[in-house]
């Protein structure tokens, strides 16, 4: 009976292919395309991500707001798996955001020297209307009691308005 086992069917070739592995011997041919398949799953990701990124590479030379802008655009585009906000990121990248702050800095600059400021010294923090009218907020929690204004004071530099005549006028109506 061994002999038979180890007989070659009649019907079968002689020579078999390279990728027939013998019993009890290693599958080279399987080895070798699960490394390919690794390294090929592997290089596509980074292939996705970093064309994913490539409008964030192109905006990080660019303003902050606007590089802040793509890579907020590009994320979305990541998780929603919705396309347009990635060719809107690419676009964005891609222009010139015209630049204005300089000339709103240089307005402000030439209104505080108009009014008589040096530059930088007109910028005033004013409190906040919660704080003159009594209430608390977070940021003045632990400020010392607010008093209460005088009347005919400005409060928060509003000029107050003079008393209207209809007051007058319907004073005269009632007596």
């Amino acid at each position: 009976m061994a002999d038979a086992s180890d007989a070659i069917h009649p019907v079968a070739t002689d020579h078999l292919p390279f990728f027939i592995t013998p019993p009890g011997e290693t599958d080279v041919l399987m080895v070798v395309l699960s490394f390919i398949l690794l390294f090929s799953v592997l290089g596509f990701g980074v292939f996705y991500f970093r064309l994913h990124s490539l409008p964030e590479h192109l905006a990080h030379k660019s303003k902050k707001i606007q590089a802040e802008l793509v890579a907020l655009l590009c994320l979305v585009s990541l998780f929603t798996h919705m396309h347009i906000f990635w060719i809107i990121a690419l676009v964005l990248a891609f222009i010139e955001l015209p630049d204005f702050g300089t000339p709103l800095n240089r307005i402000a600059g030439s209104a505080e020297k108009l009014a008589g400021f040096k530059p930088g010294e007109g910028m005033v923090e004013l409190p906040s209307p919660a704080a003159a009218h009594g209430h608390h907020t977070e940021d003045h929690a632990h400020a010392e009691e607010p008093t209460p204004p005088d009347i005919g004071k400005p409060i928060d530099g509003a000029v107050p308005l003079p008393a209207r005549a209809e007051t007058k006028h319907k004073e005269r109506i009632h007596a």
